[in-house]
């Protein structure tokens, strides 16, 4: 919700007027000075939205206020042409409405444009959430990350590296609007109130690594465009493309990182597949490289890279994950009741590499159990067992 500034008004008046944190208007303004506010600038109130009121008989603002449990002020705040002693009927102005419910809600066939029109919709109502392009799909899709907090510690949550998962990417995408609403609402998720953490950490978010891919899986050959022979040949001519996992291209990105790359790629196969072809070597993928390139600028204290199915968490990678890595892995179980899984015969992927780079923690969590791609109508289960996991990842 966008307001002027008047004289004498100040970013903690504002967050006692809106009842809302501080830190969180700062953040929704980061060009702004709270010390050198000026008459008529524009700032953003996190956490609200505007709502047309038309004037009834006997209406006056402090009825109005009264009526809809909100402080007067907030209406001379957002209507500063209206005179208040001659308020007419039929006359619009403009009441503050604050955000209660989840905008992320239409979460079956979720693809990219779902979510793209989920983004901007919440960065509209929490303009504390930060958004950016990291690079772009092989179709150049924007892959985008979103951030939220702070803090120095920044901690990553990514999904959909394969496309027939996509089930991970609303799972993502509730969370980051669960997360926004109680922090505007000062309202604590299983006990835990989580505005001390935004001051304190950083939380990345690539919620759709493999965007071409997942619309692909969602809406067929047409998704692929220019490419849609390329996909029908590679998927040998079926129209069914619900197993396919790999980017546009055909290859695996999960299957694209400099770490035993080799060992993988000699019992994988050898040309394009709709599945674990991991390409002609490593990092050849834009999505691939925009994920490795992401890692080396955020420096991310933990990862988590979102996948089904299985219910387990793969934590390690040829000795060398670091000793926190089992302490962070046994709190994951204890909170969704996955099973911690050190090695696997498995290579290539994006939490090897990240181990094998940076020794710092890093986690394959496999959502859920079943089929891939999982039924949507697993999706409240599911998140009910990860909401603990991304909550960890915060207090951890």
């Amino acid at each position: 919700m966008r307001i002027s500034v008047r004289q004498g008004d100040s970013l903690w008046y504002y967050s006692q007027l809106f009842n809302v944190p501080l830190s969180l208007i700062i953040a929704s303004n980061p060009s702004v000075s709270p010390a050198q506010l000026y008459i008529g600038q524009q700032l953003d109130i996190p956490g609200y939205v505007t709502q047309s009121y038309t004037i009834q008989a006997n209406d006056t603002l402090w009825t109005i206020a009264q009526n809809t449990n909100i402080p007067v002020d907030s209406l001379f705040l957002l209507n500063p042409a209206v005179q208040a002693s001659y308020l007419q009927i039929g006359q619009q102005i403009l009441i503050p409405v604050r955000v209660t419910n989840l905008i992320v809600t239409d979460i079956n066939q979720y693809t990219y444009e779902k979510m793209i029109k989920d983004i901007n919709q919440l960065i509209s109502i929490y303009p504390f959430i930060r958004r950016r392009s990291i690079g772009n799909s092989v179709l150049n899709k924007d892959l985008v990350e979103l951030e939220i907090g702070n803090g120095q510690s920044i901690r990553n949550i990514n999904g959909s590296f394969h496309a027939n998962e996509w089930i991970t990417t609303p799972v993502i995408m509730r969370f980051i609007n669960q997360y926004a609403l109680a922090l505007t609402n000062y309202q604590p998720i299983r006990g835990l109130n989580l505005l001390p953490f935004f001051d304190t950490v950083r939380l990345s978010f690539v919620p759709m690594v493999n965007p071409d891919g997942v619309n692909l899986v969602l809406n067929g050959a047409e998704a692929a465009g220019n490419l849609r022979e390329n996909v029908l040949q590679i998927n040998g001519q079926n129209a069914d493309f619900s197993n396919w996992k790999a980017n546009i291209n055909g290859v695996d990105l999960n299957n694209q990182y400099p770490a035993l790359w080799e060992t993988e790629a000699a019992r994988k196969p050898t040309s394009p597949s709709p599945r674990d072809f991991p390409g002609y070597q490593p990092l050849t993928e834009p999505e691939a490289i925009a994920m490795a390139q992401l890692a080396g600028e955020r420096n991310f204290d933990i990862m988590n890279a979102f996948h089904t199915q299985g219910e387990v968490i793969f934590w390690g990678f040829e000795g060398l994950e670091p000793p926190e890595s089992e302490t962070i892995v046994n709190e994951y179980q204890r909170v969704s009741g996955y099973l911690p899984v050190q090695y696997v015969d498995s290579y290539a992927g994006y939490k090897d590499w990240f181990i094998q780079q940076f020794r710092k923690p890093g986690f394959t969590v496999e959502l859920g159990e079943g089929t891939n791609p999982l039924p949507i109508g697993q999706f409240n289960e599911i998140y009910e067992e990860t909401l603990g996991i991304m909550l960890a990842t915060l207090y951890l």
